[in-house]
């Protein structure tokens, strides 16, 4: 006998596991951290929930589309849902005892909760939203996060402790805005999605355990800016080019790319170009992230020469290229880069000799 739509509704309705009951499963402990955690994570589903909403009706209301005239501590032109998605944040931690400071790509330096400082050692940091250039056609965009303990006093305010690589995270994830709103998270323990629910108000688990490809065919770059990368990365666009198999896919927001990747194998490429070699990508707010996503889902994330997870930044807001994805797709990248870096050290070698 098949059940009718409304016994499998009732089914889904009675199964359903909540994002704050998974956290707590995962870390198999009610602890005092494994609660903090898991009440962060709830905040910042309320943020996803919160900024979801707003998007959903951004060409209703007055105000929320386009640009507000200021520029960011990047030097790009702020949009107005950048502006409320970064104060979405700030708000929906303010008073929770949770987390000390906020730290974001649209925020030159840490925002501090003084009130929660004697007793939430945590930081957020996160970027509000990732591919903000799709908000006015209607195209995914995404918010990406990460948490860390606070270590030190940081009596300077300035997030120097933060200066340490990307295996210092606790938790990372995303939150995706299309047709559905998804949220990715691992605690280092395998990457989980979430499908929100508006009749619940709940993110609901969709899929444990996520594990991608060790190839796919999927290569997403923008191929606008070929002949500003390096040899390398244009002799590899050339080989993929020529070889069947791959398909190209580019949406301009990194976590909707991303997230493709993730389901379906293959590799994103963010290079840095010859005037900007360090990229345009943040480490701290994006990189790191999605590296640590990725390699919790058994592939590899890259600067072409080293691990992600690996790089130590230098500033709040520094920048890498980056090459995420499946393994063999991402080592495919690495050897085109280090081909070419081994022939220019024997051109300067000869040189000098």
């Amino acid at each position: 006998m098949v059940n009718s739509p409304a016994a499998q509704e009732h089914t889904l309705d009675r199964d359903c596991m909540t994002l704050s009951r998974h956290v707590l499963q995962q870390l198999q402990s009610f602890s005092a951290e494994a609660q903090d955690l898991s009440a962060i994570m709830n905040r910042i589903a309320l943020a996803g929930k919160l900024i979801s909403r707003r998007l959903t009706r951004a060409g209703l209301v007055e105000g929320a589309l386009g640009f507000t005239g200021d520029v960011n501590v990047q030097g790009e032109s702020v949009k107005k849902m950048d502006v409320y998605a970064n104060d979405v944040f700030i708000s929906v931690f303010k008073q929770s005892g949770l987390v000390c400071r906020l730290a974001s790509e649209e925020m030159e330096k840490p925002y501090y909760i003084p009130e929660n400082c004697p007793i939430g050692r945590y930081t957020l940091l996160y970027d509000p939203i990732d591919g903000s250039s799709n908000v006015d056609i209607n195209l995914n965009v995404g918010s990406i996060f990460a948490i860390r303990q606070q270590e030190g006093e940081d009596l300077d305010g300035d997030g120097k402790d933060l200066l340490q690589n990307g295996r210092k995270q606790l938790a990372a994830g995303y939150v995706l805005y299309g047709p559905s709103t998804l949220l990715v998270y691992s605690i280092g323990n395998g990457v989980h999605s979430f499908i929100l629910d508006p009749s619940l108000g709940e993110f609901i688990l969709a899929e444990e355990n996520i594990t991608i490809p060790s190839h796919g065919p999927v290569y997403s770059v923008n191929e606008g800016n070929f002949w500003q990368w390096d040899d390398s990365i244009r002799e590899y666009t050339r080989y993929v080019h020529r070889h069947e198999g791959y398909t190209a896919r580019y949406g301009g927001a990194l976590v909707g790319d991303f997230h493709r990747i993730l389901l379906q194998g293959g590799v994103f490429l963010y290079p840095g170009t010859k005037k900007k070699p360090e990229g345009k990508l943040r480490l701290l707010y994006e990189s790191s992230p999605l590296a640590f996503l990725i390699e919790q889902a058994g592939g590899k994330a890259s600067t072409g020469m080293e691990d992600i997870l690996d790089v130590v930044p230098d500033k709040l807001h520094a920048r890498t290229p980056l090459f995420i994805g499946s393994t063999e797709d991402v080592q495919l990248v690495e050897s085109f880069i280090q081909e070419e870096s081994r022939r220019e050290s024997e051109k300067k070698a000869i040189a000098s000799s």
